[in-house]
């Protein structure tokens, strides 16, 4: 008797939460989600996967090309303005999502799960918010990707060992050349025998020209990793 009470209560409780703190599809608004989502399974569905991480020298592999050892990289959605995938974006890094942060993380996981190109990964890498940074936000929307991720993959860790030491300003009206040089000594290490000889694989959220990335991978071979991939959250067009 006891139980099926309790459970009664837990419904009306939660429908009447719903009536003040709505759990809806951030894209087409329906209210026919599971609670642990941000988007109903359809519109999910209809996200725009790349099905770059299969592919070997994809458009993503070749940002880098020259500029960075990598293994393999890629990314899970395109990114366009005005996107469901601006808005998930959006609901982590401004509005704290966990969840919105968590779906991309099983997006990339889903994406490389069974691939012989990410089969070995040992560590996932974070690119780091500047301490500042991160007491605004209050969050590393990378961090919460990789947490994502490891709903996915459980038998990889999370290494926290980059770290971001100045901010950056705006790159949009800055040339490769500009950018490149804004990124040096961008991140330093902490602990860099934890990834000595590991296979790593860095994680971010947006990638665009790939300055921030490359900064990143420069850093990480000074610890001397067995190898470095990418997994981004999206890739911009």
């Amino acid at each position: 008797m006891l139980p099926v009470l309790y459970n009664k209560l837990a419904h009306y409780l939660q429908s009447f939460l719903h009536l003040f703190y709505p759990h809806i599809c951030l894209e087409c608004g329906t209210d026919v989600l599971l609670s642990h989502n941000v988007l109903c399974n359809d519109c999910e569905k209809n996200l725009p996967y790349t099905d770059l991480f299969k592919i070997e020298n994809n458009l993503v592999e070749k940002i880098f090309w020259g500029r960075c050892k990598l293994s393999a990289a890629g990314a899970g959605l395109f990114f366009t303005k005005e996107s469901v995938v601006q808005t998930l974006l959006f609901e982590i890094k401004y509005k704290q999502n966990k969840k919105a942060g968590w779906l991309l993380g099983r997006i990339i996981g889903t994406s490389i799960q069974g691939l012989d190109r990410f089969k070995n990964m040992d560590l996932l890498i974070p690119i780091p918010l500047t301490p500042k940074k991160l007491r605004q936000r209050g969050l590393n929307q990378s961090m919460i990707i990789c947490e994502g991720i490891l709903q996915v993959l459980p038998h990889l860790k999370i290494a926290a060992i980059l770290k971001k030491i100045k901010n950056t300003s705006s790159q949009t009206n800055k040339d490769r050349i500009q950018r490149g040089e804004q990124m040096q000594s961008l991140f330093e290490l902490e602990n860099a025998n934890e990834i000595s000889g590991a296979h790593l694989l860095l994680i971010d959220d947006v990638l665009t020209t790939g300055a921030t990335l490359e900064a990143a991978c420069t850093c990480l071979w000074q610890a001397q990793p067995h190898s470095i991939s990418i997994a981004a959250a999206a890739y911009t067009l």
